[in-house]
This record gives C-alpha cells, sequence and structure tokens, in this order.
C-alpha cells in the first residue's frame, strides 16, 4: 500500500477559496504600496550563502535553511568533521547557497547590484514567500510570505512618516485594530552606555526582545547569562518598563538618556517620528516601546513592530530603519528604511475575526448549465460575451443531470446559474436562475450582462 504523502511542518496548502482570502490581503497590501510610489521587484528564491550568513546575528544564521551542493557534494569535504561533529564547519563545506530568510538583506543585495539602474531615492516592494529553520508553533511558519516596502538612498525621517501611514492604511482597510510599537536602536546603544557595557549592545537586545515572551524576570536572567552585572541590570530595569503617555514616556527617556550623545539622538528621532505622525492622524494605537528590539543585527535607528489588538499572536507588522545594510556588500553609506507584513499572520488574524467580505470566495459570477452539445456551444459564445464585460463566467462541460450542475453552482458559491436550453436557442436568450432566491428571469444578452453587472 503507498504511503500516505505529507507536507513538512511548518508549511501548509492553500485551498482555491483560501487563496481567494489571501489573495485580498496581498491585493490590499499592493494597491496601499502603489498609493505611495513604491515599485515591485522581485529576488531569486536562494541566494549565495555568503550573502545572508551574518546579517541576522547568531540566532538569525541558526534558522537558514542550507541547499546542500549538487552531485557529488562530499567531494573535497574534510571528513574528519563528519567524525568529530563539527556541523557548523561542515554544513559551510556542503552548503554554498541558502533560501532567504527575509526580503531585506536579499534588496540590500539588489540595491548593490543594480546601483547604476536606479533613481534614488528607490522606492521597492516585494511580495515573495521566505524560510526560516524555526520550531513550528501557532502563528509561527516554516515557509510564509512577507510583504515588504522599503525606501533607500534617503536620510529623511519623513520617510518613517510615510511607512507609519502605509501600516495604518492597509489594516484599516482589513478591519484590524492595531497597535504599533515604535522605538529606536540609537536609545538602546544608548542604554549600554549607561549601564556601562557597549560591548553587549547585541546581548542586551536578544534577551530585552523577549520581554513579551517571557517576562520581565527571565529577562533579567538571561541578561546575567550574557554576561551584565546585577547593577547593570537593575539601572536597564527601569528604562524599559517605562510607563505612561508616549509624550511622559519620551521626557523620561530623554531624563535617562542625559549623559549618552547617541542616547539623545534616538530619544530626539523617535519624537520627530511620534510628533509628524500625530499631526496627520493615525487611528492605529501609537505605542512607544523602550523594550522592543527586534532582533535583528542590522538596524540602526527606528525599530516598528505592530500587534494586533483582538487576537493573541505575534507581531504582524515590523521594520526599522538601516543606515549600513549595503555597507556588507561594496556600497556604504546608504540609508534605507523599510516594512514588512506579515502576510500569513495576518491571514490568521482575518479568519480569526471573520472579516473577509461577503463575496471573496473568488468563484465565478455565472455558470451556464450543459444540456446538450448545440446548447453547450450556444453557451460558450454568450460566455465569452460575458467574459468581453469584464464578468466572471464558467460554462459546465458535461451534459450531466440539472441536480449535479446546480449542486456543484451551490456548493462554490456561485451566485447565477444560465440555463440555455431549446426554447433558448429558438429565442436568443438565456434563463438566469439567482441561486439565493430561486428567481428565475429569461433575457437577451444585453439584458444578462446588465442584470450580471
Amino acid at each position: 500500500m503507498a504511503q500516505k504523502p505529507s507536507i513538512p511542518k511548518g508549511t501548509r496548502d492553500f485551498t482555491p477559496a483560501e487563496m481567494a482570502r489571501r489573495n485580498y490581503i496581498f491585493d490590499t497590501i499592493r494597491e496601499v504600496f502603489g498609493l505611495y510610489g513604491f515599485r515591485q521587484i522581485e529576488t531569486p528564491a536562494m541566494e549565495n550563502l555568503s550573502t545572508l550568513m551574518g546579517k541576522y546575528g547568531e540566532e538569525g544564521d541558526k534558522l537558514l535553511f542550507k541547499i546542500l551542493n549538487s552531485g557529488d557534494y562530499l567531494r573535497g569535504v574534510d571528513r574528519s568533521l563528519i567524525d568529530n561533529d563539527e556541523c557548523l564547519k561542515l554544513a559551510a563545506q556542503l552548503c554554498e547557497k541558502g533560501l532567504r530568510y527575509d526580503l531585506t538583506v536579499p534588496f540590500a543585495r539588489f540595491v548593490v547590484m543594480h546601483r547604476a539602474e536606479l533613481q534614488m531615492p528607490f522606492k521597492r516592494f516585494q511580495i515573495q514567500p521566505v524560510w526560516r529553520a524555526d520550531r513550528p508553533q501557532k502563528g509561527r511558519y516554516r515557509e510564509f510570505y512577507q510583504c515588504d516596502a522599503d525606501v533607500v538612498g534617503s536620510d529623511s525621517l519623513l520617510n518613517e512618516v510615510e511607512l507609519l501611514q502605509i501600516i495604518d492604511e492597509v489594516f484599516a482597510r482589513l478591519g484590524v485594530r492595531i497597535t504599533i510599537k515604535l522605538n529606536n536602536r540609537k536609545v538602546l546603544a544608548g542604554i549600554a552606555e549607561l549601564v556601562g557595557a557597549p560591548d553587549k549592545i547585541i546581548d542586551i537586545t536578544v534577551a530585552i526582545d523577549k520581554i513579551d515572551k517571557i517576562g520581565l524576570d527571565k529577562v533579567k536572567e538571561e541578561l546575567a547569562e550574557r554576561g551584565l552585572s546585577p547593577e547593570a541590570i537593575d539601572r536597564i530595569t527601569p528604562i524599559i518598563t517605562l510607563s505612561g503617555t508616549n509624550a511622559e514616556r519620551l521626557e523620561s527617556l530623554k531624563a535617562l538618556m542625559a549623559s549618552s550623545e547617541v542616547g539623545l539622538k534616538g530619544v530626539e528621532e523617535l519624537i520627530t517620528v511620534i510628533d509628524s505622525t500625530a499631526a496627520l492622524g493615525l487611528r492605529a494605537d501609537l505605542e512607544l516601546d523602550v523594550s522592543l528590539a527586534r532582533g535583528l543585527n542590522y538596524y540602526t535607528g527606528t525599530i516598528i513592530e505592530v500587534k494586533a489588538r483582538d487576537v493573541e499572536i505575534g507581531s504582524i507588522t515590523g521594520g526599522g530603519r538601516y543606515d549600513n545594510l549595503t555597507g556588507v556588500f561594496g556600497l556604504p553609506g546608504l540609508s534605507g528604511v523599510g516594512i514588512s507584513f506579515g502576510a500569513d499572520r495576518i491571514y490568521d488574524v482575518l479568519n480569526a475575526l471573520d472579516l473577509y467580505p461577503a463575496d471573496i470566495q473568488g468563484a465565478a459570477r455565472i455558470m451556464f448549465a450543459n444540456l446538450g452539445e448545440a446548447e453547450a456551444a450556444r453557451s460558450l459564445q454568450v460566455a465569452r460575451e460575458v467574459r468581453r464585460a469584464g464578468i466572471s463566467a464558467e460554462v459546465y462541460p458535461d451534459a450531466a443531470k440539472m441536480k449535479k450542475q446546480m449542486s456543484r453552482a451551490d456548493a462554490l458559491g456561485i451566485p447565477y446559474v444560465g440555463i440555455i436550453g431549446e426554447t433558448e436557442l429558438q429565442e436568443g436568450t438565456v434563463t438566469l436562475k439567482n441561486m439565493t432566491t430561486g428567481e428565475q428571469s429569461q433575457l437577451n444578452v444585453d439584458d444578462l450582462i446588465k442584470a450580471l453587472s
């Protein structure tokens, strides 16, 4: 007996009905990106590992899916690495490529390779899948789509303000209530300075970024494990647990950062972004969160994270500024800022809240029944006219029993069935049946198209 097929954990199949819902999300995001002047690009699913490694921090590197070299992949490999279980060194010899972990690093590589063709500032969007060798759980997948928008070649904080507006517009259109959390990497650098551990900035950010998941006490334990002194941890705690309004938090933060030039610079940037966004009006809640770090090492300024207010799930959008990501590819000093919508988590949120439009099924508007050879030929002609009018239509392919044909239309949520029998053939008409009300009317083709419109 053949083994029942399966798919890898952390991946999913999507039915036509599910794809109609996903395309609703993609189309909504794509339309808003277009309103703000972003242009679409695509990059390969796999990149050279040299492009990907070292860009996401130690934890991120562990989650890269590596692709085994083709052919005799063991040729030239140091066999002692196998005997000594030195997996990382072995992987470096066995694999030259990997699946992309996100869309930002491949975008940085794209900018460097195509710099001569691009007009700066360059505004791009990209909607493609990414892969992470993570442990699958609710809201966390090994294969998922990201919908990114980035601006490179501009230091202006107006870009951050526009990206926050894009986030607000997308989720307003989708009907999802959100909280946008905001921080600045310079503030985190200032914290490291204040506690006398500037060399521990990565350790500090990786630990405090987990505060929502593991709680303050566990974060303190991890900071201690990473070499922070009890005194340093005591100085960090009141900073990452600031309360009050955004204005009150900013005032407190400004006072706390008084002795750190880089920290004060981060506070000033936060004030500019928050005040400018507030002046334009925002439907979402905007919250300054000093514990927000987003563990990716390439962020250098603003950090953004979005949470759904009515569903327990991880962040559904994130992003930030990266001042020198292209520098690792030979193009230093090119500043960029971007956001990434997590389409799969947004899909789960919309499913949980049932926020899809009623007509989202993606089925044809009308199905023509098949009552015989001549009738089917005429149905094909009428379906062609209907489609030319921009209305989706299909013809049932077999001359099956009417009950079977009607059942299919009903099951797929097709709202109308067109019937062409002997009478309709003679009179050049179509009987249109409304599958919701059961009402029928006999129409010529022009009136049929008007009725369907």
